[in-house]
């Protein structure tokens, strides 16, 4: 059985690196939603709303081994 010390440095030991590499990605998807939206002829806050929608799906899931994503 795991000890509780164990699980919360197994899920939150590198919370400062994790925050800077989300943040990193989310800068960086930023421009990419822009010109997809411009590409596919819509307005680019539709582009920013629906990357940040399936940004935040993706987080929630949580992550497993055989999903790849842009966010």
């Amino acid at each position: 059985m795991i000890s509780l010390d164990a699980y919360r440095t197994q899920w939150f030991g590198n919370i400062r690196g994790d925050l800077l590499a989300g943040l990193v990605v989310a800068l960086a998807l930023i421009p990419e939603a822009i010109a997809f939206s411009i590409i596919a002829g819509v307005d680019p806050k539709v582009g920013l709303y629906a990357s940040f929608s399936i940004a935040v799906l993706i987080a929630f899931m949580g992550p497993t081994a055989i999903r790849a994503s842009a966010a």
